[in-house]
């Protein structure tokens, strides 16, 4: 993590959390969900411009965007109005170790970072439970995780996520913007080259959307 930048409060790094078993257990999870819940291409609101992310989600309710409707839950696919898979058993202990809430999330995204995918600094502004953490999965080649302050353009911090590693965005560092700035092609073999040709990454976020 870069020196000079403070880590807000209520973030928490957990380095190698999941062990190479537990991964291809999850990977297995995310292939399996895919027979009925495939990874689609989301667009932004108003321009319509796609993320550079493809992407799926387990859970009761699953994130969706695009240029018609914008930045929502929604509890079925929006290409084929299938129901989302449920959250993976091992996904939920990890709410329930670190999340410190009285309820379970509803959500958990899948997406699927391709070589030259990128994410932009944002903050997750979609959710009523914003008292409820994110907590975040890297599977796969590494990552450049970036995170700032409440404020866009303000001083930020980087890390670089491995294969299992989890991040917990609480408290404070819940309302801070964070991104991902770069992928480490070819620094895992854990995705199956048949189902994610030419690798990359695959980050898992649970979400609780709606109060408790």
């Amino acid at each position: 993590m870069t020196t000079s930048f403070t880590l807000p409060d209520g973030f928490r790094y957990l380095p190698g959390h999941f062990d190479r078993t537990a991964q291809t257990a999850l990977m297995e999870a995310v292939v399996a969900a895919t027979r009925t819940a495939p990874f689609w291409r989301p667009a932004m609101p108003r321009t319509g411009q796609p993320l550079s992310v493809m992407m799926t989600n387990f859970g009761p309710l699953g994130w969706v965007t695009d240029k018609a409707k914008g930045y929502r839950y929604e509890p079925c696919h929006p290409q084929n109005g299938q129901a989302w898979p449920d959250i993976p058993p091992a996904l939920l202990q990890l709410w329930s170790d670190f999340a410190d809430y009285p309820a379970p999330p509803e959500a958990c995204l899948v997406n699927w970072y391709a070589p030259d995918s990128r994410m932009g600094m944002h903050i997750d502004w979609d959710e009523a439970a914003t008292d409820a953490a994110v907590l975040s999965v890297s599977l796969g080649d590494k990552a450049r995780f970036r995170i700032g302050g409440p404020q866009r353009g303000g001083k930020t911090g980087s890390i670089v996520v491995s294969s299992g590693d989890v991040v917990v965005l609480g408290g404070a560092a819940r309302r801070c913007y964070h991104g991902v700035d770069r992928i480490y092609p070819g620094t895992s073999t854990l995705l199956p080259p048949e189902h994610f040709p030419g690798g990359g990454r695959i980050n898992l976020t649970l979400r609780r959307v709606n109060l408790f």
